[in-house]
């Protein structure tokens, strides 16, 4: 009983990875609200997991890796493969050659990359037990998820050069030195978790008026609130 009950975290993490994989499949058939949806649910496994061993007092070093490998695929290289694929197959480069986008679209692959590097950080820093230095992984995919959706709705001639600069921006927040508040609730005590709530509120009126797109509008506003308050904490 004792091996099952210290198991079931590594199981739900696995579901976080499992999540992932089909977040790849669908990027690669461009079908962006299932790659949204797995890595909704990739989210919200990784949340469980946490709190289930917390609950049950399983703790491992082996639940801690798996952690780390699932969010990369889910978190990582499931949102740097939409990218990709978005860039490389929609009209979001207007007037350039269609080999060129094709290159252009290749730079998506530093979200995986920098992401890699943001969880070996996360890994190895003692720091950042109750908050973050750099962006969270799954803020990040979150990030591209409305990018990518509010991309289908611009024609703009520099609409694909503005993703290519936003991939640079956020694989350097990802292993920047710029303090982040958690967006976990240890309770539900207003003074403590106003930011939290916060956002809640923010992400709840952002997805009402623009859909899935309101997710980059939402960690935009994460990453502005915990520049202004990184100098509190």
């Amino acid at each position: 009983m004792n091996v099952i009950i210290k198991n079931i975290p590594n199981t739900i993490t696995c579901l976080n990875l499992l999540s992932g994989c089909f977040a790849c499949i669908f990027a690669f058939q461009g079908e962006y609200d299932w790659v949204a949806l797995c890595i909704g649910l990739s989210a919200l496994f990784d949340f469980l997991d946490g709190m289930a061993a917390r609950l049950l007092h399983a703790y491992s070093p082996l639940g801690k890796e798996l952690d780390s490998l699932a969010d990369l695929i889910s978190f990582g290289l499931a949102p740097g493969l939409m990218a990709m694929y978005f860039m490389a197959h929609d009209s979001v480069f207007h007037g350039i050659d269609s080999a060129y986008q094709s290159w252009w679209a290749l730079s998506a692959l530093l979200i995986p990359v920098f992401s890699a590097l943001r969880l070996a950080k996360f890994n190895i820093d003692t720091r950042q037990a109750t908050s973050f230095i750099g962006l969270p992984v799954p803020a990040n995919a979150l990030f591209w998820i409305g990018i990518c959706q509010a991309g289908l709705h611009m024609e703009s001639p520099v609409c694909g050069y503005a993703i290519v600069a936003l991939v640079i921006i956020f694989s350097l927040l990802l292993v920047s030195e710029i303090p982040m508040f958690s967006l976990k609730f240890k309770n539900l005590k207003l003074k403590e978790n106003y930011l939290r709530y916060l956002i809640l509120v923010a992400a709840v009126l952002f997805l009402s008026l623009w859909g899935l797109a309101g997710l980059a509008a939402t960690i935009g506003l994460y990453i502005v609130l915990s520049l202004l308050t990184a100098r509190k904490r």
